[in-house]
């Protein structure tokens, strides 16, 4: 059976003091042995320190080893800092920062060489689904990955999270979700074999919150969230670690 996963985007949010009354929050954390909980802190709070059973993921990673990349931040610097998880791909990056498929795909490289888990975001855009196209886009993205072998593409996790439902308060329906994971478990079976399609986790984000978690984590499909905004209020994600369970 595969295991659950909870990770909370915190994205450019929270002062140094409200990080660490944050942080404080999850001490209460009733966590199950099957359940993941990852915190996705912005650079600056990487070195804060989290509850024991609270892992650390990065925001975002360089593809670049190391050098004269001023402002960026390499994997290596991520795996100093104990980071073991890292987005890659999410669609603010993607839009905002016009990262393409070759840079998304050295960045999940990059991760790999250095044993950090890649959290790799997908998703359509609203005109994507009217049209009627997401299937195309979601097998177009995942094409990126399927330059891995298949033991490294074993060592990352998926999120799709539909654009027209991050930071808008609409949500994917439990089927409409789960309908999507389905295809993106068939697309892994079909290039590599069913045990990996089986073995790999996929998140869902994209307004999820302590209201639809439930049923959302409750479709054979769904594995957990990335979750947003709900990540920044302690009760909201203590509740959607609940439902996880």
């Amino acid at each position: 059976m595969r295991k659950k996963v909870v990770a909370g985007n915190w994205k450019m949010n929270k002062s140094l003091e409200e990080a660490n009354l944050l942080l404080s929050e999850f001490n209460s954390i009733k966590k199950s042995d099957n359940t993941e909980i990852i915190i996705c802190m912005p650079y600056p709070y990487l070195f804060l320190e989290t509850p024991s059973f609270v892992k650390k993921g990065a925001q975002n990673v360089s593809e670049h080893l190391r050098g004269a990349y001023t402002g960026e931040v390499s994997a290596e610097m991520l795996k100093s800092m104990r980071v073991e998880y890292c987005i890659v791909g999410h669609s603010e990056r993607r839009k905002y920062f016009k990262e393409c498929d070759d840079a998304l795909y050295a960045k999940v490289t990059r991760l790999i060489e250095n044993e950090i888990t890649p959290i790799f975001c997908i998703g359509e855009l609203l005109e994507e689904r009217e049209e009627k196209k997401h299937f195309h886009v979601i097998k177009k993205q995942m094409d990126v990955l399927f330059n891995l072998s298949k033991d490294d593409f074993k060592k990352i996790m998926i999120a799709y999270e539909p654009v027209w439902a991050i930071g808008t308060g609409k949500t994917a329906s439990n089927e409409e979700a789960e309908e999507i994971h389905h295809y993106i478990r068939i697309l892994i079976e079909e290039k590599y074999e069913k045990a990996t399609a089986d073995e790999i986790l996929i998140l869902y984000g994209g307004s999820c919150s302590a209201l639809n978690a439930d049923g959302l984590f409750s479709m054979p499909n769904i594995d957990g969230g990335l979750i947003g905004g709900a990540s920044l209020q302690g009760a909201d994600f203590k509740a959607i670690i609940s439902a996880a369970h």
